[in-house]
């Protein structure tokens, strides 16, 4: 038995090196292990980007980009509103913050970076 990782594509263990690389001999697939590790590192990270595609991290700024009524409550909160120290989760709403001291989750959809 072959001690060589098998084939992140087609998840057959039938591999060899070339070098750097190593290849499919079922799919014809390359690529260099380590960069397949550094990969998976990084997607554990959770990627969150506002409205206009920035990248969104824990504690920014964020502005609300349109007016957003507050579900199950006749409050809305207006557009170009500014909040601070947000929070990232995992979810349908990636923003979890305070705004006129009331916790709210958000979409980042809605929101522009500051």
């Amino acid at each position: 038995m072959s001690d060589l990782p098998a084939c992140p594509k087609c998840g057959m263990e039938n591999t060899y090196p070339d070098g750097d690389l190593l290849i499919c001999a079922d799919c014809a697939h390359e690529w260099n292990p380590n960069e397949v590790a550094a990969a998976a590192e990084d997607d554990d990270k959770l990627v969150v980007k506002d409205a206009n595609g920035n990248l969104l991290e824990d504690g920014d700024t964020v502005i609300l980009i349109k007016d957003l009524r507050l579900k199950g409550s006749s409050t809305t909160i207006k557009g170009g509103t500014k909040v601070k120290n947000i929070r990232l989760v995992s979810g349908d709403h990636e923003i979890d913050c305070r705004v006129d001291n009331m916790d709210m989750m958000l979409k980042a959809c809605f929101v522009k970076k500051a």
